[in-house]
């Protein structure tokens, strides 16, 4: 036997942080040695938790590389750069960038459901365009405004998952994202674009309050923040508010005929945004510039200033059971201060700057990005891109507890509302890795129990009349039909374990709340 790729593997998975033990992966060679070789985990791969609290295996994948033969293979997975699973559990949406596509798949039989393409005509697309908001004003472009297509980056749900929001990093005739971009509305219930909106120059993140009647977009671009009136059910009621600048509004100045770098220098570069828990604050992370997390009050529309403290580039931010979590993107941490004094700090602002200081820290792979945790508050798993890894948080002890590979170059990621499936997207390198989707398992020793949610019910019925194919077989539901059924839709929502009699009764009559 040749020993020798299996000492290559082995190098290559400590390399990502992950013993070689307790994950498998196969490798190509990397055409570019500024950028580590790519991973392509197989099906079936596992790893289990330092502690034994829990195991994460993959379980399904959907890439645009390989066999056309496999059954993995999705020719619509372009570039995705991430991924939202549906409030109510019944199927996801993924963003592929450079295909200017949103693709939703059945999460039960993991089916493709419908390719949401972004490309407009003027005249032909008219009725689907807000009234121009005055806010947004273009300056170097002035006819076929819009007709083209659009670049989806990141997602927010609305109105209880019936809207999907989905920014455009640019129109594709605007090759340095230094005009208006647009926001597009799919409807869940038919996937079709309903609403389309202007944003500013090259929006990333995209957030929902609380209350549900504002949608923030933060703007790379240029350094400001939109915000958009959606209290209303009806979208053509909705419309912008305000514009909001981060110290300063960048001015952009590119060439028309020229492509430069917009992913760099992009003044602070506006990345990871939340509301907090009352809406009344939304924060916005800071990758670039003078780094931090700029505040503004979401009540008066009023920018506070930015908080200081935290490690530099800040890529992702999420708020869970009164703490702040962060993503540092470029060094591989996920940092974390109680939420309430984070607040207090920023409400005691001098000149538009305040620090806060006492971050707990946990070093995970390099390139963190997407983070997302367990409904009850337990677990943190980061996406860490240039360690072509998923990476498990215990917040209990601030510590690394488990990881296991992902197609390289991961950057988006979304957990299930039960917290027993993680999926990510991987968007590749320097013509690298990436054009998959990677979706994981996850079993728990002591399953967190979930508070509040919709999703389990839509899963719980489906279980009971799973979709037949042809021939009569039951569909895979991820491998929900497999010998874990029980433990996994325990998983979901069974908060005690007595006695057997209560849980039939629990499976069959009661609703998840």
């Amino acid at each position: 036997m040749n020993k020798k790729p299996l000492l290559l593997m082995a190098f290559f998975a400590c390399f990502a942080g992950i013993h070689p033990s307790s994950a498998q992966a196969t490798k190509k060679p990397a055409a570019n040695t500024t950028v580590p070789p790519a991973v392509h985990p197989t099906i079936g791969t596992e790893a289990k938790s330092s502690d034994g609290e829990l195991t994460i295996r993959l379980i399904a994948k959907k890439q645009n590389f390989g066999g056309k033969e496999s059954n993995t293979h999705d020719t619509d997975i372009h570039s995705p750069k991430s991924i939202n699973i549906h409030p109510d559990g019944t199927k996801y949406y993924v963003n592929s960038l450079e295909g200017c596509t949103t693709i939703s798949y059945d999460f039960r039989t993991n089916k493709k459901l419908r390719v949401i393409r972004h490309t407009f005509k003027e005249g032909r697309d008219d009725q689907l365009w807000a009234p121009a908001s005055g806010l947004y004003p273009w300056r170097h472009y002035n006819e076929n405004l819009n007709t083209f297509s659009g670049k989806p980056v990141e997602s927010t749900f609305s109105h209880q998952g019936r809207y999907l929001w989905v920014p455009y990093y640019r129109r594709t005739f605007d090759i340095n994202a230094q005009d208006p971009s647009a926001v597009a509305v799919i409807d869940t219930e038919t996937d079709s674009i309903v609403r389309l909106l202007e944003t500013g120059p090259l929006p990333k993140m995209i957030t929902t309050s609380p209350d549900g009647t504002l949608v923030a977009i933060s703007h790379w671009g240029n350094n400001t923040v939109g915000l958009i009136d959606i209290s209303s059910e009806n979208p053509a009621d909705w419309h912008h508010t305000k514009v909001l600048t981060v110290d300063y509004e960048l001015k952009l100045d590119f060439p028309l005929d020229k492509q430069v770098d917009r992913d760099n220098d992009s003044g602070y570069a506006l990345r990871g945004t939340v509301f907090t828990p009352d809406g009344n604050y939304l924060l916005v992370g800071c990758m670039g510039g003078g780094g931090g997390i700029a505040v503004i009050n979401a009540r008066n529309g009023v920018y506070l200033g930015r908080v200081m403290g935290m490690m530099a580039n800040v890529r992702h931010i999420l708020i869970s059971h009164g703490y702040l979590y962060l993503s540092i993107n470029r060094t591989g941490y996920v940092q974390r201060i109680k939420l309430d004094k984070f607040m207090q700090a920023a409400q005691q602002m001098k000149n538009k700057i305040a620090r806060v200081s006492g971050w707990e820290s946990c070093q995970v792979g390099s390139g963190a990005r997407t983070i997302s945790i367990t409904p009850d508050g337990r677990y943190v798993f980061a996406a860490c891109n240039l360690a072509s890894a998923l990476y498990v948080v215990d917040t209990q002890t601030m510590k690394v507890v488990c990881t296991i590979p992902v197609d390289s170059y991961p950057v988006g990621l979304d957990l299930s509302t039960d917290g027993c499936y993680v999926f990510t997207t991987s968007q590749g390198r320097k013509q690298q890795g990436g054009n998959a989707v990677n979706i994981f398992r996850v079993e728990y020793k002591h399953p967190p129990v979930v508070e509040k949610g919709i999703e389990m019910e839509a899963r719980r019925k489906a279980a009971a009349s799973p979709e037949k194919d042809g021939e009569g077989n039951n569909l895979t539901w991820l491998g929900l039909d497999e010998e874990k059924t029980t433990t996994v839709l325990l998983c979901g929502g069974s908060v005690l374990l007595v006695l057997a009699s209560t849980l039939l009764y629990r499976h069959f009559h009661h609703s998840q709340g």
